[in-house]
């Protein structure tokens, strides 16, 4: 099992069904629902594809037990239509609640998260993200992505942006 405790934030492995990593969940759809004017994001995510060994979720807790930031990553094996190669390791749901913003929390989940797929023999992390993300934007190019070909659910679409990094 995988957990992690630094600065008093505890990072542990779980579902992505699990109850905590549902309401995660819902605030990021909230947020994307009010940044992009819609309804969020519409990719399909399974719970078995952040399954270990081709896949990990994480959720960082504070002091008191609280949720307060999450991310995964979801394995492709073969090339898709969409645009994933094989050895991919899609990263997927990067967030933190508003009040816990500015600590480093993303940048810890990253790095746990590319930690684990490199160690589970992926080749590259990919991500996709929007124009209207600039956190996201900036921690993913000073973490070491470079704008990569579009893939995914939203590769046709105008507002949205992808990213690799190779592991």
């Amino acid at each position: 099992m995988y957990t992690c405790t630094v600065h008093g934030m505890n990072i542990r492995r779980v579902s992505f069904d699990h109850p905590d990593a549902v309401k995660l969940n819902d605030q990021v759809q909230a947020e994307y629902a009010a940044r992009y004017d819609d309804e969020g994001d519409a990719t399909h995510l399974d719970p078995a594809m952040f399954a270990p060994p081709s896949g990990l979720y994480l959720i960082a807790y504070d002091e008191q037990d609280r949720p307060v930031a999450t991310g995964g990553w979801r394995g492709h094996d073969e090339e898709t239509e969409e645009g994933h190669l094989p050895g991919d390791a899609e990263l997927k749901r990067m967030y933190v609640v508003e009040e816990a913003r500015g600590l480093g929390l993303a940048r810890r989940i990253l790095a746990a998260l590319e930690e684990d797929a490199r160690t589970a023999g992926r080749t590259r992390m990919i991500l996709e993200t929007g124009t209207r993300q600039p956190e996201a934007i900036s921690l993913y190019t000073s973490s070491g992505y470079a704008p990569c070909t579009k893939f995914g659910y939203y590769r046709d679409h105008e507002l949205s942006l992808c990213y690799a990094k190779n592991l």
